[in-house]
């Protein structure tokens, strides 16, 4: 990849470099999703996710209201999949279809065009920008959304505080630099105590700038947001950071501009980070418990029962890989920030 930045960046300026860099980056010139690229999405595994995600954005909506006009929002949709099939299942409820306004939310022009390829059939607008397009309720939908947005680290060093860096002198050889850092300006910059009790912190400048984003909407237009992705709720925070090339993990500081650089959210983080908000709450579990309590299960078995037996034991070795715990079953968590005086739970029932 041809470098032509300053030589030394903090981590996330370095992931959004090589991830969103307009000629060379990650997400900017290739399809990453798919068996023929560097990973699986749920949407990819197989559509029952995405028909699930919709006959719960049917039940929320319903919980606001039923509003005659919503924003039905997907941030990062990759390669439409998900949309392609909530568009399609939102048909068979007339109400909330003919009410929805459908808009994804996508930095990559190279997906955006990819996107609009797989989704030409459906009246579905693009923004680059999620401050509000209308004052009508918006649900928001964000499947491994934030894990793609870069991340600064600091690390405690005895009685003080170090920001990891990136060191780019040389075309091909990347290594890492730390830097001492005040870290009581950081946290006045983010108006709430990170350090505590941490050894590290991981943490996406962006994530919260969405976040910020994104409740203000709720809070004035009503509405809501669904987080499914990679992640963790230990108060204890842990480095995370990974690169993913062709299915495998790879070294983060090689292949720049060819491999995913991701991280694991702190789901503990976002609720303290909702917490400044206190008109609006948040609720977590995993993926296992949301998708079956929103009926998965039963969804795969009134599908598979004309289908020959090969085929639905494919598609439940599919749903498996959802729901078994060893796969993304606990490794994904599901969040959702609402209003707090809307007492929604469905999908987050506690056992």
């Amino acid at each position: 990849m041809k470098i032509n930045r300053p030589t030394s960046l903090p981590l996330d300026k370095f992931i959004e470099f090589a991830l969103y860099d307009k000629d060379s980056g990650y997400y900017m010139k290739k399809n990453p999703f798919g068996k023929d690229g560097d990973f699986i999405t749920a949407p990819n595994i197989t559509r029952l996710f995405s028909e699930i995600i919709a006959i719960w954005v049917v039940t929320f909506w319903k919980s606001i209201g039923s509003p005659k006009k919503f924003n039905l929002l997907e941030l990062g949709a990759g390669n439409g999949e998900m949309m392609k099939v909530i568009w399609a299942t939102l048909k068979n409820f007339p109400e909330c279809f003919n009410s929805s306004s459908f808009l994804i939310h996508e930095k990559s022009d190279f997906l955006i065009n990819n996107q609009k390829e797989n989704l030409k059939l459906e009246k579905i607008s693009w923004i680059k920008d999620i401050k509000p397009v209308n004052s009508h309720p918006t649900i928001f939908l964000a499947n491994e959304f934030f894990d793609a947005l870069p991340i600064k680290q600091f690390f405690k060093k005895k009685e003080n505080w170090i920001e990891r860096f990136v060191d780019l002198k040389e075309e091909n050889k990347a290594e890492f630099k730390e830097q001492l850092i005040d870290i009581k300006k950081i946290e006045q910059q983010l108006n709430f105590e990170i350090s505590k009790n941490q050894n590290i912190i991981e943490y996406s400048p962006d994530a919260f700038e969405y976040l910020k984003n994104i409740c203000n909407i709720v809070k004035t237009n009503d509405g809501g947001i669904l987080i499914i992705d990679y992640g963790y709720l230990n108060s204890k925070m842990h480095e995370t950071l990974q690169a993913i090339n062709n299915h495998k993990y790879s070294n983060v500081l090689e292949d720049i501009g060819d491999s995913d650089i991701t991280y694991n959210i702190n789901f503990n983080l976002f609720n303290k980070f909702i917490e400044q908000f206190s008109d609006l709450n948040s609720i977590v579990s995993n993926q296992k418990k949301f998708l079956t309590s929103m009926g998965i299960l039963q969804r795969a078995e009134m599908v598979s029962e004309n289908i020959p037996f090969s085929k639905k034991t494919d598609l439940f070795y599919r749903i498996r890989r959802l729901i078994d715990e060893k796969q993304m079953g606990e490794l994904f968590k599901v969040m959702l920030i609402k209003k707090t005086k809307n007492k929604f739970n469905t999908g987050f029932q506690v056992d």
